[in-house]
């Protein structure tokens, strides 16, 4: 595994490094491989990132040959202002030209363990494999203050090692179902990117990054792809206690 961090002076900068990066790594394997499978992550962060690539790379990214998933989804439909895919759409989706039959989203409207069995035969009908199991090309995932990643939450430290490709998951504080991947598919993508923003995400990044004490039930600290690379992207305020 090879690991990066990189810290920028603020997030439109770390949205804009990562959108060149995004479109670099997507290039080279549609070159390489003749598509490109990404997993999107919901969130903040991420709209800013979607905006870029919107405004900068609508027409040089080869879109026709990239095919789009979700890391997870809220159980609500496509319209919710909760939606992952909604919000992926409404800032990027609509705006490139890319085949429907290449944008693969969650049914969040659907019940949530049909949905998993559903999504994961999608999943492995569109990507390679590697271990006997799906490999993205490229994976984008966010942190969350408690060290969630996806939605895999503290209190459900067994989705990281799950079979399954995907898992049904209940957020602790809501108790709203989420569909998400499960770790170890995570762990095979051929290229995950973290992006974190913002100082109240600064104690939980050093303590990840950092290996203190508290990680062991922190499910973003076991992102930890063997066959590929990671790469942490961060403002400077969640970089701020880094040592």
């Amino acid at each position: 595994m090879v690991k990066e961090i990189n810290v920028y002076s603020n997030e439109y900068n770390l949205a804009k490094e990562v959108a060149s990066e995004v479109a670099s790594w997507i290039e080279n394997s549609v070159k390489s491989e003749g598509i490109c499978t990404i997993a999107l992550s919901g969130g903040r962060t991420p709209v800013k990132l979607f905006e870029i690539l919107k405004n900068k790379y609508a027409n040089s990214i080869p879109w026709d040959s990239v095919h789009i998933f979700w890391v997870d989804e809220r159980c609500v439909a496509p319209t919710d202002a909760e939606s992952n895919y909604g919000n992926a759409n409404k800032h990027l989706l609509k705006f490139i030209y890319i085949p429907k039959k290449n944008i693969h989203r969650i049914k969040g409207e659907s019940l949530p363990g049909k949905e998993a069995d559903r999504y994961s035969f999608e999943i492995s009908n569109h990507t390679m494999s590697h271990n006997k199991m799906p490999v993205f090309d490229l994976i984008i995932l966010g942190l969350g203050e408690d060290g969630h990643t996806a939605s895999i939450f503290p209190n459900q430290m067994e989705l990281i090692d799950s079979y399954k490709i995907c898992n049904v998951s209940i957020h602790p504080q809501t108790n709203q179902k989420r569909i998400t991947l499960s770790g170890r598919i995570i762990n095979n993508a051929r290229k995950i990117i973290f992006m974190v923003s913002g100082s109240h995400k600064a104690n939980i990044v050093a303590t990840i990054l950092e290996n203190k004490e508290e990680i062991e039930n922190l499910p973003a600290y076991y992102i930890s792809p063997p066959n590929g690379n990671i790469q942490w992207h961060l403002d400077s305020e969640a970089a701020s206690l880094l040592s």
